[in-house]
């Protein structure tokens, strides 16, 4: 299964066919002679979780290029309800990232189509997207478009994560196992926990996870969909021939999953504390090294991680596996979505800077600005060598063993929600925008990590998944990012479905074994009863209508 660089470069090259390097190379790479007169535009980020005072090196380049100063707001404890509080009030930023509830702003008249602005003044957009500036159309009944931003446009992925991940150290101890299934995790942790109850004086604690509030969906509903052999579609499942689209949490396959969590609950695998830590205990247990196994997306650990290597424990790192519940299914973790194009940065109807917003997302979508985004400031966080952009050690080091790296350096604190190339769209030199190269990733590795993967005959984690190319990509994209009408059955229905299975599935789980598929069957008469039915058929219509919309009607 193991590839090599070129192997890797060619494929790159192959995904670049939607988007051809000329076109990308006319985009424009430098600001304007004349730096435009200075203006702060306020933007809500619904997904951003951390103050941002945009004051790092990137974001006060980012001003003297632009003259844009961003003052960032965002919810503040997992808040919910500051969009449709917006609403209420008619009091918008500039700019906002509204996530899912960019349907209920559409309907509130508070976006502004910018179909016109990209026609007249969005040249950078348009050589961006190019025939993909399609699929960022709001509906078949409304198809303008209100957004820019998040996905890229041309992608590789090098990276895998949201998957069950083991210790390095256990992968170790145990010889180099081929961890294929649900009983080869289990098999595994319990081995080494066998011979290691305790790491540095702990207690070794198996499987952790995080569900005490909303990333019970990134560690506990996801890992399921993935186990399943499922791509990530949130709390839905598509039946690719046919559309039609269910209620993930509905499903046998889901069932069985869930079933060896209470499993591994019953034997003393799964952490106690999974369901009532807090993020920080969650990180600080983590960044101990005594945690063995997770399931979670490395955005969500990663101040762990830089810890452990601050320490010098990068035995307890961990490795990404292709778990599923049986040898017969595949691991869809790193399946390509291609540009979905669904969500992203919007220009409000109150905002009096609605140009000057466009101009800067135009800008945003230029060569200068994704280099800036991705690698910093010229000088500081690297320097040119044969024509390529080539990353300072000690950024590298800091990139790798500071919690905070983003928000101080600011190298890559703009790229999502932002229009972004892609971490495989080429420059005008013939460089990858992205950082994280193969070529980049093989180079940081430690040696622990580096003894793994030659244990296991590859160059990249990547590579004992799936192959991409292979899986193919979904003609719907993906099903957590429709537009689903504010006032519709299948949005309230799946809010209090949501409720209730997180709580629901919670309890199964730490229940007495004996219990579970009672708990289980009441659930889903519960689910039946919310009339779950509804909004499945809902969704399915959502699922035809993308097809349609998009050009893929499923004859």
């Amino acid at each position: 299964m193991k590839k090599s660089i070129k192997q890797l470069l060619t494929a790159t090259t192959a995904l670049l066919a939607l988007n051809s390097t000329s076109a990308l190379g006319t985009l424009a790479v430098s600001a304007q002679e004349e730096t435009p007169e200075p203006v702060t535009l306020t933007f809500f980020n619904a997904d951003l979780s951390t103050d941002d005072p945009f004051t790092n090196p990137v974001a006060q380049e980012i001003t003297r290029l632009t003259g844009v100063t961003l003052e960032i707001s965002h919810p503040v404890g997992g808040d919910e309800q500051a969009v449709p509080l917006m609403i209420a009030s008619g009091d918008y930023p500039d700019m906002i990232f509204a996530k899912g509830d960019i349907n209920k702003m559409i309907d509130a008249g508070a976006l502004i189509p910018l179909d016109d602005l990209i026609e007249e003044r969005g040249d950078n957009i348009k050589a961006m997207y190019g025939d993909q500036l399609d699929r960022l159309r709001n509906s078949l009944d409304d198809p303008q478009i209100y957004h820019l931003g998040t996905a890229g446009v041309v992608n590789r992925p090098f990276k895998t994560a949201g998957t069950f991940q083991i210790q390095f150290d256990v992968l170790k101890e145990l010889g180099y196992p081929e961890i294929r299934t649900l009983e080869d995790y289990e098999n595994a942790l319990l081995d080494y926990i066998e011979k290691y109850p305790e790491i540095d004086g702990q207690k070794t604690i198996g499987l952790s996870l995080l569900g005490s509030d909303w990333r019970w969906l990134i560690t506990v509903g996801n890992p399921s969909g993935f186990a399943a052999g499922w791509q990530d579609d949130g709390q839905w499942h598509v039946d690719e021939e046919t559309g039609d689209t269910v209620y993930k949490f509905m499903t046998p396959e889901l069932k069985e999953y869930f079933k060896w969590l209470n499993h591994m609950n019953d034997i003393g695998l799964l952490d106690p504390e999974s369901f009532t830590q807090t993020h920080d205990t969650y990180i600080s247990k983590l960044s101990t090294g005594r945690v063995i196994g997770i399931a979670d997306q490395e955005w969500n650990y990663s101040q762990a991680l830089a810890v452990l290597r601050q320490d010098g424990k990068t035995n307890r790192l961990f490795a990404p596996l292709p778990v599923t519940l049986n040898e017969d299914l595949l691991s869809q973790s790193n399946r390509d979505s291609g540009f979905t194009g669904t969500t992203g940065i919007s220009i409000t109807s109150t905002s009096k800077n609605q140009e000057r917003a466009f101009d800067f997302l135009n800008w945003m979508a230029s060569e200068e600005a994704q280099i800036l985004v991705n690698w910093g400031v010229e000088g500081v966080n690297y320097e040119i060598v044969d024509g390529q952009r080539v990353q300072f050690e000690e950024d590298r080091i800091n990139a790798e063993t500071d919690p905070n790296y983003s928000i101080n350096a600011g190298i890559g604190a703009y790229i999502w929600p932002f229009p972004q190339w892609g971490n495989a769209a080429l420059d005008s030199n013939g460089q990858t925008i992205g950082r994280d190269s193969a070529d980049a990733i093989i180079e940081n590795y430690s040696a622990d990590e580096r003894e793994a993967l030659d244990a296991y005959g590859v160059d990249l984690w990547i590579d004992t998944f799936p192959d991409p190319e292979e899986l193919g990509i979904p003609a719907h994209g993906r099903a957590y990012e429709y537009v689903i009408p504010a006032s519709s059955d299948a949005a309230i229905i799946q809010q209090k479905a949501d409720d209730l299975t997180t709580q629901r599935i919670t309890q199964a789980i730490l229940a007495d074994p004996s219990e579970f598929d009672a708990l289980w069957d009441q659930m889903i008469a519960d689910l039946e009863q919310m009339r779950i039915g509804d909004a499945e058929a809902e969704m399915t219509q959502l699922t035809l209508d993308r097809l349609e919309l998009w050009g893929n009607p499923i004859e």
